[in-house]
């Protein structure tokens, strides 16, 4: 339903290198980048976030990425977690949301609550 997502930043410099490190395993990649302030991050050229230098938004900001396996939602959560993300839940299923809604949840650098989901039974 949606195409794309934009979030401001406060930290360009520190944003695009967590986004890149932490959407990695879920096989996105920096697409586009435009005057060192604005970062498109997709799969297969597409572009599903964007990020710019800017003021955040004053409240937190909810993102889910889908994930093409459960070993994906794990290494996103700790490539997240090692790009300075801040935990805010460990891989696992969700089985309030789904029985097979295994996810992983990570703050940003601006307090952003970023997930990746996989619905996969294995």
């Amino acid at each position: 339903m949606f195409d794309h997502v934009s979030l401001k930043v406060s930290d360009y410099r520190k944003s695009k290198r967590f986004y890149e490190k932490a959407l990695a395993p879920l096989g996105y990649t920096l697409q586009k980048e435009y005057d060192g302030e604005t970062a498109g991050f997709g799969a297969k050229g597409t572009i599903s976030l964007w990020i710019s230098a800017g003021n955040p938004a004053a409240t937190s900001v909810h993102v889910a990425f889908a994930s093409p396996s459960r070993t994906a939602v794990k290494d996103f959560h700790v490539a997240a977690l090692e790009a300075g993300g801040r935990d805010n839940g460990a891989p696992g299923v969700r089985e309030d949301y789904s029985p097979t809604y295994y996810a992983a949840f990570a703050y940003d650098p601006d307090g952003n609550n970023i997930e990746a989901v996989c619905y996969a039974k294995k």
